[in-house]
This record gives structure tokens, sequence and C-alpha cells, in this order.
């Protein structure tokens, strides 16, 4: 059965919206975007969150030393990185870390040379904004992908969620703006965007 991430929390009733529907995954966003959050207020959130659900740290080259404390003190889980990180940066981040890794990889036209030593890849639209676009790119390109298991992302929302996963079977289903009215976190969206992802196995 495909996994469920809602990306991009940031205020308390985004949590209570979670607890409620029980992805398997959250996502804080640390890098720059509308949607970012400081420590202080992921430290917050991630206190009301329900132990079950695993959070996510999404990063843009950021320093090892910054996502090293973040998972010390328990914020973050799982370290996503959507920048320029190769795979000496993601050795010493497991080192140092101890946490899982998920590396995004902007998809155009076909697939471009997957990274390696991550635990995850992460497919999202190619977009100026490393991923973020709301757009998806043609599915197509993943047939046969014999890879690292992955969490697929790029314009999904509950309309084409359950297309999606019947077709491709990731590892993960990852959404925000797909889940969101007026630029906030819908909990009826995000409620029925996880059903729509386990009902489609």
């Amino acid at each position: 059965m495909s996994r469920v991430k809602i990306c991009g929390l940031r205020r308390a009733e985004d949590i209570d919206a979670v607890n409620r529907a029980l992805p398997d995954f959250i996502g804080f966003v640390f890098a720059e975007s509308r949607r970012r959050v400081d420590a202080g207020t992921a430290a917050m959130l991630r206190g009301m969150l329900d132990t079950r659900i695993k959070a996510v740290g999404v990063f843009v080259n950021q320093k090892i030393d910054y996502i090293s404390a973040l998972r010390r003190e328990g914020i973050i889980d799982i370290a996503q990185l959507h920048g320029d990180e190769d795979g000496e940066y993601i050795r010493l981040l497991r080192e140092n870390a101890d946490c899982g890794v998920i590396k995004a990889v902007s998809v155009g036209k076909a697939l471009p040379a997957l990274p390696e030593g991550a635990d995850f890849l992460l497919f999202d639209t190619a977009s100026a904004f490393r991923g973020g676009s709301g757009r998806t790119f043609d599915w197509s390109i993943l047939a046969g992908y014999t890879g690292p298991p992955y969490f697929l992302a790029g314009g999904l929302d509950i309309s084409n969620a359950a297309e999606a996963v019947t077709m491709l079977e990731p590892y993960c289903a990852d959404v925000s703006g797909g889940v969101e009215t007026d630029g906030f976190k819908d909990a009826d969206k995000i409620n029925r965007f996880v059903q729509a992802v386990r009902r489609s196995g």
C-alpha cells in the first residue's frame, strides 16, 4: 500500500487535521518558501503531532549541523533534500544526524541521472523553485523504474491521487498545495486525499 505525506504544515490547525487523518509522514519546510517554518515553530508543532506520524524536514543546501540539531531535538525524523546535495553530503548527513534521507529529483521531459546514497528519492516536476510548482509531470517517464523506493510529488490532489497510485504504485504520495484552500491546509481535503490513496492501494 502506498503511504501518504502531507507537506508544508505551519499552523496548529494543520496538526489537528493530520492527527485526525493520520498520514504516514508530514513535512516541515525549512527552506525559502511561503510555507517555511523556523525551528521553534516546528518544535511546537512536532510536540502536538500524533506519534504514529513521522516528521520530515525539507531543506535546500542547508548546513549539516543545522539538520543534525533538528534531529537531535526530536523535531524531525527524516531529511528531505532539494538542493545540490551530492553523495558525499548525504553520507556525512547520515553520520552526523542519524536520520533517513529523501533526495528530490526534478523531472522534466526525461528522468535525469539519479543521485546515490539516499534511502528514498522524491520525483517532482522540474521548476525554477526546486519543487512546489503544483504541476504534474509525465508519469510514463517512470515506467520500468527500478531504483530506490520513491515519493511521488508534483501536482497531486484529490482528483488524480487514485490514478497516480494505481498507475505507479509509489512508496509514498506527497502533497502540499493540492490539499490547500486559499493558501492554507484544508482538513477536509487532507482527509479525502489520504483516503483516496489508501483505497487505491
